[in-house]
């Protein structure tokens, strides 16, 4: 670790708000670790294929490429445009095709991400454990609470390796506040809140349409599988996150995020009792299913979580955990630790209905129980990654290390249906405008 110096005018560029007056600064680089710890030896590498090169799938090559234990060796997607970009993306000349049960045919093939619309993870997660593949399944892990059932029913039915894809887990930031947390330094947690916002027409998902979009190059009904029937529309296909039939919305796009940061570093791995949410659609009225605006609130055993997701202002993504000692902030790959003043000192405010007497009284012996100076308050600590840093790669590592060895993952199937199950909590709780209840022994959501 260094420790570069760092300026008070620096530490306030830093965004965090929460520092005590007289409080020291300190700062810290942290080296990635996952990543630096991969390297190349006679150990085969892990053989794997990409199911779904769209966005975030050839996000997720582009990562692979830096991972030394892992290779691809064939990719497919629905749409011919996706499948080139795919192997652009990977910079590898692999098998490409629409249909990816060609490639679970192959024995050669260790492991599988998939990368598609939140309405085919369940479908094409089974089929790839199934066939004896372990799967690194994006973000949210499901699409509604019956298929997160069914995947970690499969998961340990066919004892294979699953990974759900939300990398904050895997960042040395988050880990950072992990060790902090369960340290005690930050006292009783009660309340933490997390906030993902945007203001631009992609923040909001109203992504271009390809020209050369059609039936003729996208497979529109593989596409819809089970979501009801309907003529090819392109909007959908590109757009899927803002429609009921295919995606989330912003509780499964963002605050699985913020919920999965929240999980690693707390130590909470259990859905939530409650979940009460408000919002609205204000800006976007496109045709699109979800709110533009939501704010929840959650109930977990001694831990209030609030969250929001606004796509018509963009303040960032901080998470913070409020403890009676001291208030810990996330915000990017910044992580600041600052005190609270909870140091002994007089009371002040209600001795002004005191008599000038009382006052001296009170002042007086009070001063006598404490003779000695005040403590010197603790630091303000703050710890950064590196620039340039990659969680998804450490994430992908962490998967493919896992695949190897046949150790637990860091984000398994029980964690990442947790968050799941928050994000279906939300949305059920704005749809149904009444709050939603997690009932564990039925494993429904109830209003």
């Amino acid at each position: 670790m260094k420790t570069p110096s760092i300026t008070r005018r620096d530490f306030v560029r830093l965004g965090t708000g929460a520092a005590v007056a007289g409080a020291a600064v300190k700062s810290t680089l942290l080296e990635p670790a996952v990543l630096a710890a991969q390297t190349a030896t006679d150990r085969q590498k892990i053989r794997f294929a990409s199911i779904g090169t769209g966005i975030r799938g050839c996000d997720l090559l582009r990562s692979a490429r830096k991972v030394k234990t892992g290779i691809l060796v064939e990719t497919a997607d629905l749409y011919d445009m996706h499948q080139k970009a795919g192997l652009e993306a990977y910079g590898a000349d692999v098998p490409t095709s629409r249909d990816y049960r060609r490639l679970l045919d192959r024995k050669d093939v260790d492991a599988v991400i998939v990368a598609v619309s939140d309405h085919l993870h369940r479908a094409i997660v089974v089929d790839c454990l199934a066939a004896g593949k372990d799967v690194y399944c994006e973000k949210p892990m499901s699409h509604n609470v019956a298929d997160g059932i069914a995947m970690v029913n499969a998961v340990e039915a066919n004892k294979r390796i699953f990974q759900a894809g939300s990398q904050r887990v895997s960042n040395i930031v988050y880990k950072k506040a992990q060790d902090i947390y369960a340290s005690g330094r930050l006292g009783q947690v009660t309340y933490i809140e997390g906030h993902s916002d945007r203001n631009s027409p992609s923040g909001a998902w109203v992504y271009p349409i390809p020209p050369d979009a059609s039936e003729q190059n996208i497979d529109w009904k593989a596409f819809l599988r089970d979501a009801p029937e309907r003529s090819f529309d392109a909007v959908r296909f590109f757009r899927w996150r803002c429609f009921a039939d295919y995606g989330e919305g912003v509780a499964g796009d963002l605050f699985v995020h913020l919920l999965s940061g929240i999980q690693c570093v707390s130590g909470i791995n259990a859905a939530p009792k409650r979940a009460q949410s408000l919002g609205s659609l204000t800006y976007f009225k496109d045709g699109r299913d979800f709110p533009d605006l939501l704010a929840t609130l959650y109930e977990y055993d001694g831990v209030t979580v609030n969250l929001h997701c606004n796509q018509n202002n963009a303040q960032g993504e901080p998470i913070i955990f409020y403890g009676k000692e001291a208030t810990m902030t996330i915000s990017g790959n910044t992580l600041t630790v600052a005190p609270q003043d909870t140091r002994p000192q007089p009371e002040g405010y209600s001795l002004n209905g005191w008599t000038a007497a009382a006052k001296k009284q009170y002042l007086e012996e009070w001063n006598d129980a404490h003779p000695a100076p005040p403590p010197a308050l603790a630091e303000v600590e703050t710890y950064s990654a590196t620039p340039g840093y990659d969680d998804t790669a450490d994430h992908l590592a962490n998967f493919f290390r896992a695949v190897d060895t046949r150790e637990p993952v860091v984000e398994n199937e029980i964690f990442g249906n947790h968050a799941a199950i928050a994000c279906h909590m939300a949305n059920y709780s704005y749809f149904h405008r009444s709050a939603a209840t997690w009932d564990s022994d039925t494993k429904t959501i109830t209003g």
